[in-house]
């Protein structure tokens, strides 16, 4: 007769819903800088280069952290809080002199996740040593 294995530590809906839009953000950068890198032209292909690999390599590190915070790995969430930090200034700047719904959007998409991190239950999956304690 086999033993049933521990169950798995349930990932709260705020923080699931936190790293969705935390993934979302990284195939929107990831999308960008494949776009960048489809516009390159000799007369500025440093700067190009420099974006296309400053976009793929923070929509990679910020999947990568939204990935962590579906395992439950503390140390992700201040990595994608700081992205929304950006986020928020963006958004901020934008509502001046930008397209207001596209700042509206930003700024939504960021307070939600940012919420979805700070939330008690995200919390407290977050702060437990062994999340299977929980169960």
């Amino acid at each position: 007769m086999s033993e049933n294995p521990a169950p798995a530590t349930v990932v709260p809906p705020p923080l699931v819903v936190a790293a969705s839009l935390a993934l979302v953000e990284a195939l929107v950068m990831a999308g960008l800088g494949l776009l960048e890198l489809a516009n390159l032209r000799s007369v500025r292909l440093t700067m190009g280069v420099t974006t296309t690999a400053f976009f793929l390599a923070a929509g990679a590190g910020l999947a990568w952290c939204a990935w962590s915070l579906w395992r439950l790995r503390r140390w992700a969430r201040g990595p994608v809080v700081m992205a929304q930090l950006i986020v928020l200034g963006l958004a901020w700047n934008l509502w001046a002199d930008g397209p207001r719904l596209l700042s509206a959007l930003l700024a939504v998409v960021g307070l939600v996740t940012v919420a979805g991190l700070v939330h008690p239950a995200s919390t407290r999956v977050l702060e437990v040593d062994d999340p299977d304690r929980l169960l």
